[in-house]
């Protein structure tokens, strides 16, 4: 059974998809992109950006009742490659220890605009799954 996870704690999808589909113990998360949930705006520059995306992909694991340490994969893509190491930074910072698989990938261009955007899939444990706002 698959089930819809949303939250008004990270930005609504900009099309027709979910914010994350869970599906048993595995949750997919759409990619996000450094959308300011409040305004609805991507904020400025490419290292607020990905931080933005990042904390609107956190926000949407504590929806699930999941967490970073969770995440299993991440997938990443950006504008400019000359922005690899800026994005491990921030990257590092929500992370810390834990290394889940992890690609990045340059692409022509992104949504709205976007410099940065980041979608992963982590994995749950069984019967996990809190309140979804």
């Amino acid at each position: 059974m698959l089930e819809a996870i949303s939250t008004d704690a990270a930005p609504a999808a900009v099309g027709p998809y979910s914010q994350a589909i869970q599906a048993g113990t595995l949750l997919f998360l759409s990619g996000q992109l450094g959308i300011d949930p409040a305004s609805g705006r991507l904020v400025e520059g490419f290292a607020a950006q990905a931080r933005q995306a990042l904390a609107n992909m956190a926000a949407i694991l504590r929806a699930a009742g999941a967490g970073l340490e969770q995440v299993a994969s991440v997938d990443v893509f950006v504008t400019n490659l000359e922005w690899f190491a800026e994005f491990n930074a921030v990257y590092a910072q929500f992370f810390g220890e834990h290394r889940p698989a992890r690609a990045v990938v340059g692409v022509a261009a992104l949504p709205l605009g976007a410099l940065v955007e980041v979608r992963a899939v982590a994995v749950m444990d069984a019967g996990q799954g809190g309140p979804h706002a």
